[in-house]
């Protein structure tokens, strides 16, 4: 069984605001428990993909900026018959913002969120439409607050331009600021649908950004059972099997609401930690022993 831990041509960035590198720490722990695994980049053409019998999107943090190549690569995984997790099918329907509409027509607590298709123009109606004079505006594919902005009632017309820019390029989502991201974001982390830990990510003073490589803090709390129950709902809502899940949202009057089902590529915050580890080994042996 050879299998293949997925990343992406590394970028310096993204390794700010940690100490170690999560992926060669995976990859030395699951060598350690006896499976042949191999990194590899997704889109380098010396790849010989059909070698392998299970590929694990671990860490292609540049597929938002090359989506059709990406999900093209995807498709010829699964032309090849090669097992890939998480699941193509759940990869296709997470690389899209609009999976958010879908989870909350379901009835699951979400960020509300309004979208706008590329080419169309900001309506200032999108403020009463919201009911929030402040609003956070990004792609539908994106990641890691590329191209985010926030915007109000009284400076809008001055962010024309960036959101223009923005409207040209991409489909855009619109959610109201949400004054509890200043407490942090929580990001619980499932391993084949089983609970494994969880994350505070809080972002520095004067900014609503709480990804590490922006200048936010991780920190380690205990959760409330009851949270964890709230974030594992969004889990057992969906149609297939995923060998890692990250929930990532905040609370609100007391409950969990949904910001990002990150299914794709999350960070998974395992710190070095074996036994977080040991998790993610229990699940991916679950999958491959399946076949």
């Amino acid at each position: 069984m050879r299998i293949a831990l997925v990343g992406y041509q590394k970028q310096e960035k993204f390794a700010q605001g940690v100490d170690r590198d999560e992926d060669t720490d995976l990859l030395l722990f699951l060598e350690s428990k006896g499976l042949e695994v191999v990194t590899a980049v997704w889109n380098d053409h010396g790849v010989d993909w059909a070698a392998f019998n299970v590929v694990v999107i671990k860490s292609p943090w540049d597929y938002h900026n090359h989506l059709p190549d990406f999900l093209g690569w995807l498709d010829s995984l699964e032309a090849m018959g090669i097992r890939v997790l998480n699941p193509v099918e759940v990869i296709r329907w997470n690389s899209h913002k609009k999976y958010l509409q879908e989870i909350a027509s379901r009835g699951l607590p979400v960020i509300v969120s309004k979208y706008l298709q590329k080419g169309e123009n900001f309506n200032e109606q999108l403020f009463d439409d919201l009911c929030s004079d402040r609003l956070v505006l990004k792609p539908c594919v994106s990641a890691g607050a590329q191209d985010t902005i926030v915007i109000d009632r009284s400076n809008y017309e001055h962010c024309r331009d960036g959101i223009d820019l923005l409207l040209n390029k991409d489909d855009i989502i619109a959610q109201p600021f949400v004054d509890e991201i200043k407490a942090g974001e929580w990001s619980f982390l499932f391993f084949n649908g089983a609970y494994s830990h969880c994350v505070l990510k809080t972002p520095k003073s004067g900014d609503f950004r709480v990804q590490h490589y922006h200048g936010g803090h991780i920190s380690y709390p205990t959760p409330d059972p009851i949270h964890i129950a709230e974030a594992k709902r969004y889990i057992d809502d969906l149609e297939q099997q995923i060998l890692y899940a990250r929930v990532d949202g905040v609370i609100v009057n007391g409950e969990f609401r949904l910001m990002e089902l990150e299914l794709i590529e999350p960070y998974l915050f395992f710190n070095g930690e074996e036994s977080l580890m040991q998790n993610y080994y229990d699940a991916l042996l679950a999958f491959v022993v399946q076949k």
